[in-house]
């Protein structure tokens, strides 16, 4: 048995010094205040976390791990390692990768690499297409978050784009419908018109013109109108704007969309210092849309917040608005970024808690993942506050990538250790060789 005492424990609105048990990969006992000597005694290991957090492993509901057909930038083995270095325990892959992870087939292929190479807790989303509605019917979902609809284009080209298929996936689907939100005729259609304007090598401060507010407000309004009228188990992905907020009401609990952490902390103002390196669709909005996030967090309007881990080659972050990349790595920083905000008073530690750890679990179902409870796998992230500010770089980053949108960014926060499934996948800068994750299970909604 391992004890983890002398810290604050961070669970179920609840920041309080205390301690708590592993034993044989699961949570055995949760205290407040200090352990016994007789406790002490009995646990082969005791381990001191000098005043840091102990909260649960941070649940992702949205990484990219680009494998199989895309490993020259990425792979699970790699960026489960980044995982577990942000404190992130359990992840949910999109199905964007070559070939596409829209049969069962494809899914049962990247659940046996993670079997293999996996260092964090793993499951994988099942695409949606215009004409794969029956392979998804017939699908076991206690081992599939769920459903992944493209309603706007991204990277890997898996748009769906016709009316009848897209009202049959909302009408027939019996777990998480989880959505990309972006009109495609508004996108196209503020391509065109900029290029006819300005040619085609626009720059980058342009994403937003052409990916903007009114093509996410569209989308997203027609996905909540369709989960309405359905009954839909609907969860809008990376929601970027102030104006979306509007759509979602806890009168429809069926409903519930997430903030990524790129759009939690990044604004427009910051394109002309980071350039491509802060592309992703959708776009990064205005400073306002940010601020309006970050309140709808605090507020719950905003159930969860992810990373959107999305590793290019810096070479496939070159070029211009239309010819660049979109997406970034954002794992291996993810709970250093969210301690900043809560130190800067933007959220609280028992916000980021909530949102990054127990939301996941419960809007996606998990089994025993999400909480520090007796009995839940031993899924913990030691988060320290760091007596000197620290500076992230490129050649700290343990993504297949090699370089992340926080280079040169100064935070506070350092996760220390990272256990999964009560083993230490990441101790103090080091990380483990043993696989000790699990395929992640779901409760059927």
């Amino acid at each position: 048995m391992e004890l983890i005492h002398n810290g604050t424990l961070v669970n179920e609105g609840l920041a309080q010094r205390g301690f708590l048990v592993i034993n044989g990969g699961f949570i055995a006992r949760v205290g407040a205040g200090d352990p016994s000597q007789e406790l002490i005694d009995v646990c082969d290991t005791v381990t001191d976390v000098d005043g840091a957090y102990i909260i649960p492993g941070v649940i992702d509901d949205h990484v990219h791990m680009r494998e199989p057909g895309l490993t020259r930038k990425a792979t699970i083995a790699t960026e489960s390692r980044a995982c577990v270095a942000g404190g992130i325990t359990s992840f949910m892959d999109m199905p964007n990768v070559n070939p596409v992870t829209v049969t069962e087939q494809a899914w049962a292929h990247k659940m046996q690499r993670a079997a293999e190479t996996s260092v964090a807790n793993y499951s994988f989303y099942i695409g949606a297409t215009n004409s794969n509605i029956d392979t998804l019917q017939s699908l076991d979902y206690s081992r599939i978050p769920g459903v992944k609809v493209f309603m706007g284009s991204s990277t890997g080209g898996m748009l769906v784009n016709d009316a009848a298929a897209l009202k049959q996936i909302f009408a027939q689907i019996k777990t998480v419908v989880a959505v990309h939100c972006e009109d495609e005729d508004i996108i196209s259609s503020n391509r065109k018109a900029l290029v006819a304007e300005r040619g085609d090598d626009l720059p980058v401060t342009l994403h937003t013109t052409i990916r903007s507010e009114e093509a996410c407000y569209k989308s997203t309004q027609l996905a909540v109108r369709l989960a309405r009228e359905c009954g839909t188990r609907l969860h809008v992905l990376h929601i970027s704007t102030a104006r979306e907020l509007e759509l979602f009401s806890k009168k429809f609990p069926n409903i519930t969309c997430e903030a990524c952490v790129g759009h939690l902390w990044f604004s427009d103002e910051d394109y002309s210092r980071l350039g491509n390196r802060i592309k992703v669709n959708p776009s990064i909005k205005t400073t306002a849309d940010r601020d309006a996030l970050r309140k709808a967090v605090n507020q719950g309007v905003i159930s969860v917040i992810a990373t959107d881990h999305a590793p290019h080659l810096p070479a496939e972050k070159d070029g211009n608005c239309i010819t660049a990349a979109s997406g970034m790595p954002m794992a291996q920083f993810v709970l250093p970024v969210m301690m900043e905000l809560a130190m800067q008073g933007v959220l609280s530690v028992e916000t980021v808690v909530q949102r990054m750890c127990h939301a996941p679990a419960r809007v996606f179902g998990i089994d025993r993942r999400g909480f520090l409870r007796p009995g839940y796998y031993a899924d913990v992230a030691i988060v320290r506050r760091d007596t000197e500010p620290h500076t992230i770089t490129d050649d700290q980053v343990l993504s297949l990538c090699g370089w992340t949108p926080l280079n040169g960014t100064t935070l506070h926060h350092t996760v220390t250790m990272t256990y999964v499934n009560g083993h230490r996948a990441w101790d103090n800068g080091t990380l483990s060789d043993e696989l000790n994750a699990r395929p992640i299970k779901f409760k059927r909604l």
